[in-house]
């Protein structure tokens, strides 16, 4: 694989995806709303209903809007990466899929670009929240939102290879979109984007244990950890083995083999 066609292909790719994002607003303020409805709403509520003790990595006692932040960061990648493997699904019953597949680049090659373009997408949603979220009072480190960048594209990296998993095996866009319905509200709610984990202890220790199997769980703690310059080496352990995991599947899955997107016949 020559360097020169492999940087072309990137930025073609990323360029496909930038322009596509520009020209659905939509796409943008809908990923903007869902965050903040959270923020400005739900946690006026829960801001006296709900008080949070000093927990890691916290170093003394928070409001509920600075705890849920790192949440709703994951929320925005989460639907970020599955809006990208929507948009995987769609380009395959269009058949511009296999026409990207069908280069002389390595399958595997191509299908990280795009991965990795979709992340990209999803970190400016992620700092166009955090700057509003700061703009409606919300006290977060400066420091430690620049270094959350590369984490954030770990984290993208890996909710895009769920998502990527997934597409690789479902074939119409129907089912897609029920499946991914299906998928992202349980990986959101069942973690600890919305509460700490020991309140889920607290009200159900099944429930607590199903948030400890539920990699999303570790997305956020990871961001969250980042955000205030702590190590979390058993989140960074288990997001990276989760993205190694579905990023493998993703490519297994489309190959001719399988009979899947880079198959002559139609995918």
């Amino acid at each position: 694989m020559k360097s020169g066609h492999a940087t072309r292909a990137f930025f073609a790719i990323l360029s496909r995806e930038m322009l596509r994002f520009v020209q659905q607003k939509g796409r943008f303020f809908s990923a903007l709303v869902r965050p903040l409805i959270w923020l400005i709403v739900f946690a006026a509520g829960f801001r006296a209903a709900l008080g949070l003790s000093i927990i890691p990595p916290y170093k003394t006692y928070i409001t509920y809007d600075v705890y849920v932040v790192p949440g709703l960061i994951g929320m925005i990648q989460l639907f970020a990466g599955m809006q990208n493997s929507l948009s995987m699904v769609y380009d395959r019953e269009m058949g511009s899929m296999r026409v990207l597949l069908s280069t002389p680049l390595p399958r595997s090659y191509l299908l990280l670009a795009r991965m990795l373009s979709g992340t990209f997408v999803s970190i400016i949603q992620v700092y166009a929240f955090v700057i509003i979220a700061m703009l409606l009072g919300t006290r977060l480190p400066v420091a430690g939102l620049i270094m959350m960048f590369p984490v954030l594209i770990l984290t993208g990296m890996t909710l895009s290879a769920l998502g990527m998993f997934l597409s690789s095996w479902i074939k119409q866009l129907e089912n897609f979109a029920g499946v991914m319905n299906f998928l992202i509200f349980p990986m959101f709610f069942m973690s600890s984007a919305l509460y700490p984990l020991w309140r889920m202890r607290e009200g159900s220790v099944t429930i607590y244990e199903l948030c400890l199997l539920n990699p999303f769980t570790y997305v956020v703690e990871l961001i969250r950890f980042t955000i205030y310059r702590e190590p979390n080496l058993m989140a960074l352990g288990i997001v990276v083995a989760t993205f190694l995991v579905f990023g493998i599947a993703a490519l297994v899955g489309y190959t001719p083999a399988r009979g899947g997107p880079t198959a002559g016949r139609g995918g």
